[in-house]
């Protein structure tokens, strides 16, 4: 069950529905519009320090910020 953000093409309302099916009818919450534009969205997963990759360390003790700094965005 994925979860999508939506935009709302007519009134730019941002919102997010956990999308069951793809019959499934997605309308704005502030206007009922099913004018919309899917969002690219990031996510985050809890660290773990006991089962993290070798080498790797956490985004707390390396001071990488979200991505541990390997991508090098900070």
């Amino acid at each position: 069950m994925p979860i999508y953000e939506y935009v709302c093409d007519d009134c730019g309302e941002r919102y997010e529905r956990v999308v069951m099916s793809k019959k499934q009818a997605i309308t704005c919450p502030k206007c009922s519009s099913a004018k919309k534009t899917v969002q690219l969205s990031v996510f985050a997963a809890p660290a773990n320090e006991s089962k993290s990759f070798s080498g790797a360390s956490s985004a707390s003790s390396s001071g990488g910020g979200c991505c541990g700094g390997a991508c090098r965005c900070h």
